[in-house]
């Protein structure tokens, strides 16, 4: 019984140093409620300005794509072309100019177990291969 209570108190202490309260390390400032008011107002101000510039933009936007044709980026569609059906001996990666060291490994691995030519894959899709 003597242990427990020991042990208990060295427990209390223990918690006391290092579990204490904490404090805020800056001032914090109370905001009368007018100030709050007049924030909150120029807020959905603002708010409502930038929702009218982008629903003109987004018109304009709408405008000016509907009518312009798909551009056809030639270099990623060889390394589409090189990925889906090479992938498994790094075509894309060849291709594209990677370090050999790492373009073996590729092939060691089969690509990762797939992973490694997922990622290539986004990459090719994003435009930063």
């Amino acid at each position: 019984m003597k242990k427990t209570n020991k042990l208990l108190a060295l427990l209390l202490v223990v918690t006391l140093i290092f579990g204490g309260t904490a404090y805020a390390s800056f001032p914090v400032k109370n905001e009368s409620k007018k100030e709050q008011t007049a924030k909150s107002t120029e807020q959905q101000e603002l708010k409502a300005a930038q929702l009218n510039n982008l629903e003109n933009v987004q018109t304009i936007v709408k405008e000016d794509v509907s009518n312009a044709p798909m551009p056809i980026d030639e270099e990623k569609l060889i390394l589409i072309l090189l990925w889906i059906f090479l992938w498994g001996l790094a075509g894309h990666r060849w291709y594209a100019g990677k370090p050999t060291g790492w373009n073996i490994l590729f092939i060691l691995t089969g690509g990762g177990c797939g992973v490694w030519a997922i990622i290539d894959l986004i990459a090719i899709l994003k435009g930063d291969f």
